[in-house]
C-alpha cells in the first residue's frame, strides 16, 4: 500500500443541511446505494429519515428531503443489494417497513410498501439477505427474526433467544450463515435453516457495544473492548470458535467502534463514534491479518459510516473505495485511491476484480427450501471510448485471455462472459499498490518474485504496551523545545522531561516505576535557563547533559534511585559558545565526549572528564540543522540550512572532509548514518516543502543523493531512529500520529517501505531503548517510548511471525552493547579507533529458527461434517489455485518459517 491514500472530498461536494443528532441506536445511522444516501435525522415528529444522493444533481448541489417514517426513533436501516431504490427500516415503534424512494427533488412517499410487525417488541436491526430477493433479518430485543416479505403474517423462524440485548447481525456473503454478537458477550453463528443451536463463544469480557462482520471465506471480524476498556479488532475462523486467530487494540475510547469491510479488496474501516479519525486495515487469513494502510483525521467526531456501493465509484480516478462520515451537521465523503498514470481517461482492470451484481440469485422460498446459489459477478469497467489499460503482468508461457476486456454494454454493469469471469478471482489488496492483478492469498508467495524485492519486515506492527508500563500525570511538560532537538531523551533506566516552569526544571521519571505520578509538585533538575536539547550519556545511565539558551551545557548527575531532592548544581559546567546552543550529540564509542552546534555556526567537541573543550569545527553558513557521528566514531556529518550536507573528520581537520548538496527546504532536516556507516540517510524537504528521504553515499557525499523517495506533505521533520541489525528505520515528527517505517538496503530500491504506526494521540516526542530492552521471545525488534501530552508509553515494534517458540536468527543477529564504551575520550583524541563488543540475544531456553525442522507440518483438515453447505464454486477455484501454486514452489529459497502455512489445532490462541 506504499501508494494507497486516502483523502476526504472538497468541501464543495460535502452533503450539507444535515442534523445527525446524538441519539444511540444498535444499528446504522446511514446507508448508502449506488444512488441513494440515508440517514437517520433528530427532527420533531419522531422517526425521522434525510435522504440525499450520492451523486449531486444537475446544478451540482446536493437536495436533502426528510420523510417521516415511523412513530418512535429509527434504529437501523438497509438497502436492498439488488434494489437501489428499495429502503427497510426499523424502529422503537416494534415495526420495520420497506419504503419505495424516489430522486431526493422529487416527492416521497408517504406510506411505506409493507408494515411488518414482529410483536418482539423495540427492534433494534434489519438486514437484507445477500443473496436471496425479499428476504430479511430482523434484530427483535433479544431475538433474531427471519421474515420472508412475502409472507407478512408469521416469521420464517425465530432464532434461539440471546442472554441480553442484540448489537449486531450479519449475514456470510454467501446467505448460508447468520452471525450476532450481545450485550451478553456471546458471539454466535447461526444456520437458520438447519433450526440447530447456534456456535457460540465469549470474546469479550466487556458488555460495551460490540460488531460483528463476516469477512472472507469463513472469516469473521468482531470489534469490542477488553477489561481493561481498550477498543479492540478480533479475527476468528468461523469454523474454531474456540479462539480468535488475532487481535490489535485501537486505543482507550468510549466511543463504539463501526466496522466495514470490503469483500473485493480485503480492506476494513473502523470509525469510533465520537472520533475523528477513520482508520482502514488490510485483512488477510495469514500472518500478519492486520495491516493499517491508512489514518484518516477528520474536521468533525463522526456520527456514523457507510460505504457506497462499487458502481458508484469513480473507477476512472482509481478509486477503490469510498466512505461517507455522517456527522452532526453534514455529510463527507471520504475517496480511497491508488494513483495511476493516464488515470483519468483509462480503466485500471488490475484494481477492480468483478463484484457480486444486483440480479438476486433466488428467491426467499428457495433459499428456504435449501437453495444456495450465489449472485452472478459483474464488471465495474464503464461504458467508454478510450480502450481498458491493463497493468497485468503476465507469466511469459500464459498469453493474455482476451475475454478480459471491457464489457461494451451501455449499462454501468453487465455480467462477463464466462470465460471472462473464470479468468478473474477475488481480490488482494496488494495489488492495489502493486499493479498486479489481484490474487487469493494463497498465492502470495507464488507471485512475491514477480513482484520485486519486498521487506521482511514490511508487515512490522507497533503496538502500544499493556497501561501497567505506562508513567501518567505528566503535568506542565514544555511542548516548545527548537526544532533541532527530539523534545526528550530515555535510557534503559529512566527519562528526562523539560518542563514549562521557569528555570529551565526538568523532570526524572524511573522507568522501574511506572503508574500515576502524584498531584503534587515533583524533585525536579533545576536548570536555571530554558533547555533547548538533552541527552543522556550512553554510557552512565545517571549523567544527564543539558544545552541552555544561554550558550552553556550543564552536566548533571543524577542519584541512584533517581530524583529524591531538586539538583540545583550540575557536575560540570561546559563554556565555549559565543550564542545559544542548537543540539548536542555523544559519540558513540568514547566515554565522555561530547558534540555540540550553535548559533554561532560552530561544532565544538568537549572533553567530560576535565570539562574542556578540545576541537573547534567551522565551515557552515548557516543554521545547523543537526549532528550524527559514524558508526565507527571516525566521523561526524552535519545538515545545514545552508543546503549543505557536511562531513568532518574531527581529528584530522577542523574544516569538513567532504561537503555536497543537502536538502534543498529550509524548514530543518535530520541525518542517520546507515548501512554499516556506508550510507548517510538525510530526511529534509524539498523546494516545495515536501518532506523526503534522501541517501548518500559517505565516500562520495559530493555527488549527491543516490536515492530518494518522497513521504507527504507535512510542517514537522521526520526524525529517525536506525537499527543496524535490521536495518530498518522508524521516523516520526512531532504534532504528528503517523509513524513512518522502511527498510534501507544498499542496492535498489533502497527503499522498502513496511507497515507505519498510529498513535492514538499526536506525538510530543519518541525516543528509542537499546535492543536488550526488546522480548525476542515475541519477536520485537524495536521499543520505544511515547510522549504524549500528559504521558509516556511505551512502544514494541514486532515481527509477526508462526513459530514464535523460535529464536528468529534471521532478525536477530548478535548486538552491539552500546551501553559499554569501547574507549575513552583521552584516547579517541590520541588517535585509537574501538568498536563495541557484540552479544547474542537468544535465550538459552530456545532453538534458533534456522535450525528448525525443514519440513512443513501437514495441515489439518477439518471433517467434512462441519460444514453446513457445499462447496462454491469459488472454493474449488481457490483449491485448484492453491494445488497448482503447491506444484509450482517457491522460486526462492524459503526461510523455515516460510513454509509454516497454518497452526495446529492445539496452536490456536488469541
Amino acid at each position: 500500500f506504499s501508494c494507497f491514500y486516502s483523502g476526504r472530498y472538497s468541501n464543495s461536494e460535502w452533503i450539507n443541511n444535515v442534523r445527525a443528532g446524538s441519539f444511540s441506536c444498535q444499528g446504522s445511522r446511514i446507508k448508502a446505494s449506488s444512488k441513494l444516501v440515508a440517514f437517520t435525522t433528530e427532527q420533531a415528529g419522531g422517526g425521522m429519515l434525510g435522504l440525499s444522493s450520492v451523486k449531486p444533481g444537475s446544478d451540482g448541489q446536493w437536495t436533502v428531503t426528510q420523510i417521516s417514517c415511523h412513530s418512535d426513533l429509527v434504529t437501523d436501516m438497509d438497502f436492498s443489494p439488488f434494489d437501489e431504490s428499495l429502503l427497510a427500516t426499523c424502529s422503537g415503534d416494534e415495526t420495520v417497513k420497506l419504503w419505495r424512494l424516489c430522486d431526493p427533488e422529487l416527492q416521497q412517499p408517504s406510506s411505506p410498501l409493507l408494515t411488518v410487525r414482529p410483536g418482539q417488541g423495540k427492534l433494534e436491526l434489519v438486514l437484507f439477505h445477500p443473496t436471496s430477493s425479499g428476504l430479511l433479518a430482523v434484530g427483535a430485543n433479544k431475538s433474531p427474526l427471519i421474515w420472508d416479505t412475502c409472507r407478512q403474517e408469521t416469521p420464517l423462524a425465530v432464532l434461539e433467544q440471546h442472554g441480553d440485548q442484540l448489537q449486531s447481525l450479519s449475514w456470510k456473503q454467501d446467505g448460508s450463515l447468520l452471525a450476532s454478537s450481545c450485550k451478553d458477550k456471546m458471539l454466535r453463528v447461526f444456520d437458520p435453516r438447519a433450526q440447530l443451536t447456534p456456535v457460540q463463544v465469549s470474546p469479550y469480557k466487556s458488555n460495551k457495544d460490540s460488531r460483528i462482520l463476516w469477512a472472507k471465506d469463513e472469516l469473521l471480524l468482531t470489534t469490542g473492548f477488553d477489561m481493561m476498556r481498550s477498543r479492540e479488532v478480533r479475527l476468528w475462523d468461523s469454523r474454531k470458535l474456540s479462539s480468535s486467530i488475532s487481535s490489535t487494540s485501537l486505543g482507550i475510547s468510549s466511543g463504539m467502534m463501526i466496522p466495514l469491510f470490503d469483500d473485493d479488496t480485503g480492506l476494513l474501516i473502523l470509525a469510533g463514534m465520537g472520533d475523528a479519525v477513520i482508520d482502514c486495515f488490510e485483512v488477510t487469513a495469514s500472518e500478519p491479518f492486520f495491516s493499517q494502510v491508512s489514518h484518516c483525521l477528520m474536521d468533525t467526531s463522526t456520527r456514523g459510516v457507510a460505504m457506497v456501493p462499487k458502481v458508484a465509484l469513480d473507477v476512472l480516478s482509481c478509486e477503490v473505495m469510498r466512505v461517507l462520515q455522517l456527522t452532526d451537521s453534514c455529510i463527507v465523503p471520504i475517496g480511497y485511491q491508488v494513483p495511476r498514470k493516464h488515470s483519468s481517461q483509462e480503466f485500471h482492470e488490475d484494481l477492480y476484480p468483478d463484484t457480486v451484481g444486483t440480479t438476486p440469485a433466488m428467491s426467499a422460498e428457495e433459499w428456504w427450501k435449501g437453495g444456495n446459489k450465489q449472485v452472478d459477478i459483474v464488471s465495474v469497467c464503464p461504458s467508454i471510448k478510450a480502450p481498458c489499460l491493463y497493468q497485468v503482468t503476465s507469466h511469459p508461457a500464459a498469453p493474455q485471455d482476451p475475454a478480459r476486456g471491457c464489457s461494451t454494454s451501455s449499462s454501468p454493469l453487465s455480467t462477463p462472459s464466462s470465460s471472462a469471469a473464470a479468468s478473474r478471482s477475488p481480490s488482494s489488496t496488494s495489488g492495489l499498490s502493486s499493479g498486479f492483478l489481484p490474487s487469493p492469498s494463497q498465492s502470495t508467495k507464488a507471485i512475491q518474485s514477480l513482484l520485486g524485492p519486498t521487506s521482511k519486515f514490511r508487515h512490522i506492527q507497533g503496538a502500544v504496551t499493556h497501561r501497567d508500563t505506562h508513567i501518567t500525570n505528566l503535568r506542565g511538560l514544555n511542548l516548545t523545545t527548537p526544532g533541532e532537538s527530539d523534545g526528550f531523551c530515555v535510557n534503559r533506566h529512566r527519562v528526562a522531561v523539560p518542563l514549562a516552569i521557569s528555570g529551565g526544571q526538568i523532570a526524572i521519571c524511573e522507568r522501574s516505576q511506572p503508574g500515576r505520578l502524584p498531584d503534587t509538585a515533583l524533585p525536579t533538575i533545576q536548570n536555571s535557563v530554558n533547555v533547548v536539547d538533552l541527552s543522556w550519556d550512553p554510557f552512565d545511565a545517571h549523567r544527564l547533559a543539558v544545552a541552555g539558551d544561554d550558550a552553556k551545557i550543564r552536566v548533571w548527575q543524577v542519584p541512584k534511585g533517581g530524583l529524591k531532592d531538586t539538583l540545583t548544581e550540575p557536575e560540570v559546567l561546559l563554556q565555549g559558545h559565543t550564542e545559544k546552543i542548537y543540539s548536542i550529540a555523544f559519540h558513540p564509542l568514547a566515554s565522555g565526549l561530547l558534540a555540540s552546534s550553535s548559533y554561532d555556526l560552530t561544532v565544538r567537541l568537549w572533553n567530560l572528564e576535565n570539562g574542556e573543550q578540545v576541537n573547534l569545527l567551522t565551515g557552515h553558513e548557516d543554521q545547523i540543522f543537526c549532528m550524527a557521528w559514524s558508526p565507527d566514531g571516525k566521523l561526524l556529518a552535519t545538515l545545514s540550512k545552508d543546503g549543505k550536507v557536511r562531513i568532518y573528520d574531527p581529528r584530522k581537520s577542523t574544516a569538513p572532509v567532504q561537503e555536497g548538496p543537502g536538502p534543498e527546504g529550509h524548514r530543518g532536516a535530520r541525518a542517520v548514518w546507515v548501512c554499516e556507516g556506508k550510507y548517510l540517510l538525510v530526511s529534509g524537504f524539498d523546494s516545495r516543502s515536501e518532506r523526503k528521504l534522501s541517501l548518500y553515499s559517505a565516500d562520495s557525499v559530493s555527488s549527491g543523493a543516490v536515492a530518494s523517495t518522497d513521504i507527504d506533505t507535512s510542517p514537522s521533520t521526520l526524525i529517525p531512529f536506525y537499527d543496524p541489525d535490521t536495518g530498518v528505520v522508524i521516523l516520526s515528527a512531532k504534532g504528528e500520529t503517523r509513524v513512518h517505517i522502511y527498510e534501507i538496503v544498499p542496492e535498489d530500491p533502497y527503499f522498502m517501505e513496511c507497515s507505519s504506526f498510529n498513535s492514538p494521540e499526536p506525538l510530543k516526542g519518541f525516543a528509542f531503548l537499546p535492543k536488550s530492552e526488546c522480548n525476542v521471545r515475541d519477536v520485537e525488534i524495536a521499543v520505544g517510548l511515547m510522549l504524549t501530552k500528559a504521558a509516556i508509553e511505551p512502544v514494541a515494534f514486532k515481527v509477526p511471525r508462526v513459530k514464535k517458540e523460535f529464536f528468529q536468527d534471521d532478525v536477530y543477529t548478535d548486538t552491539a552493547v552500546c551501553w559499554e564504551p569501547a574507549l575513552t575520550a583521552s584516547a579517541w583524541l590520541s588517535g585509537s579507533n574501538g568498536q563495541h563488543k557484540k552479544i547474542s540475544l537468544k535465550p538459552k531456553d530456545m532453538t534458533p529458527v534456522s535450525e528448525a525442522p525443514k519440513e512443513a507440518p501437514v495441515r489439518k483438515y477439518l471433517p467434512s461434517s462441519v460444514y453446513l453447505e457445499e462447496k462454491t464454486d469459488e472454493q474449488k477455484k481457490e483449491e485448484l489455485l492453491s494445488a497448482m501454486v503447491a506444484k509450482l514452489g517457491n522460486i526462492d529459497d524459503p526461510l523455515p518459517q516460510d513454509s509454516f502455512e497454518g497452526v495446529d489445532e492445539d496452536e490456536w490462541d488469541d
